[in-house]
């Protein structure tokens, strides 16, 4: 078999133009051709970030971010939001950061809501709260609008948010919202290999990590920041990377932000469309559906009804067609499969993923 094509929630299909980027010749990182690529993607990732503050370039996964916040922002105690797999693992990489740490979950499906938030917070026991945006394990998404607002009554608690699988495949306005920290990986709705991870910290969150012991180095917020004054990184970055990032930068802006993300909603829209014609029921509660990928019910939520199969026999059948869709994460695995729309994919070739997937249906 050739090239299977990536539809699974990260990492996703990486276009030839994207992979012919990471070919150019690798330069110094303290040179100042570095520091010109490090200054050229920075006005392009402020508008995609919709913030004045300086977009963070690390060279991990988003994982290493999402552990650098805890070491950086929690003095006290941190609340940690879960509602699938990847939330409720940030309670334990807290923990094992040395934290006091607690955790608020709602169900696998349903979204984190502002109140329950709230409701910890106005204990005054914590200083920092995490959230993932779009629990991929799920394919649910958290009210940001609303979580907002309760940033608003506490705005000494430092908002920490992971939105890996949905910035760039939905507007997500970081200085608007007010949250301290935004963060994502670049193998999800950036369309690009992974080991490069982007995101910003507010005023409140530099200012709060100089009052934190133990930040570390490699992670250090604040060396980041001064390092950033200078259109620099603390330590080698990821080079070829970064000139991916400035190709896939241009593609994103020559597209347009509305577009890019209008696009998104089709496409969900469709893959949506397509599972509820074919007998199934979506896993998420009714509006609170990611944007940028569709997890589909095939029983794990009885009360929701709709069309069963054999999950792993579906899969392995769609591969054979030339396409890779997932069967389903953690305690879902197989009781759900889930459905990637993000990054350059486009109706044309959403539709080919779908008679693939049909072929796939008539077989079981």
């Amino acid at each position: 078999m050739g090239h299977v094509k990536l539809f699974i929630p990260g990492p996703i299909e990486v276009s030839e133009k994207t992979l012919a980027a990471f070919a150019k010749p690798v330069i110094g990182h303290r040179s100042q051709a570095f520091k010109d690529l490090y200054a050229r993607v920075q006005p392009r990732l402020q508008q995609l970030f919709y913030t004045k503050q300086p977009v963070l370039l690390s060279t991990s996964s988003a994982w290493g971010v999402m552990e650098a916040a805890i070491r950086n922002l929690v003095n006290k105690k941190v609340l940690c939001c879960g509602n699938g797999a990847f939330s409720d693992k940030w309670l334990d990489v807290a923990l094992r950061s040395g934290k006091e740490a607690e955790s608020i979950r709602s169900e696998w499906g349903s979204p984190i809501r502002g109140s329950a938030i709230e409701e910890k917070l106005a204990t005054g026991e914590f200083d920092a709260v995490t959230l993932i945006h779009n629990e991929t394990s799920t394919g649910t998404q958290s009210p940001l609008s609303e979580i907002s607002s309760i940033k608003k009554k506490f705005p000494d608690v430092m908002f920490i948010v992971d939105a890996v699988s949905s910035l760039s495949g939905q507007k997500i306005p970081m200085d608007e919202l007010g949250f301290d920290v935004l963060l994502c990986g670049v193998q999800k709705a950036f369309a690009m290999p992974p080991g490069l991870a982007l995101f910003s910290v507010s005023e409140a969150g530099f200012a709060r990590a100089a009052t934190v012991k133990g930040r570390g180095y490699y992670f250090d917020f604040l060396e980041f920041k001064k390092n950033a004054e200078g259109n620099m990184t603390p330590s080698t970055p990821a080079i070829n990377h970064i000139y991916a990032l400035e190709s896939k930068l241009e593609e994103i802006f020559q597209e347009g932000l509305d577009a890019r993300f209008a696009r998104h909603q089709k496409l969900a829209d469709m893959t949506r469309a397509w599972a509820t014609n074919h007998g199934f029921t979506l896993f998420p509660d009714e509006g609170y559906e990611s944007i940028t990928l569709t997890c589909v019910n095939n029983g794990a939520r009885p009360e929701k009804g709709g069309r069963v199969i054999d999950v792993e026999k579906f899969v392995k059948l769609v591969k054979a067609e030339g396409f890779l869709i997932n069967g389903g994460y953690g305690k879902i695995k197989g009781t759900t499969f889930r459905v990637s729309n993000m990054g350059d994919e486009t109706p044309e070739t959403m539709t080919e993923l779908f008679s693939a997937m049909d072929k796939a249906i008539a077989k079981l």
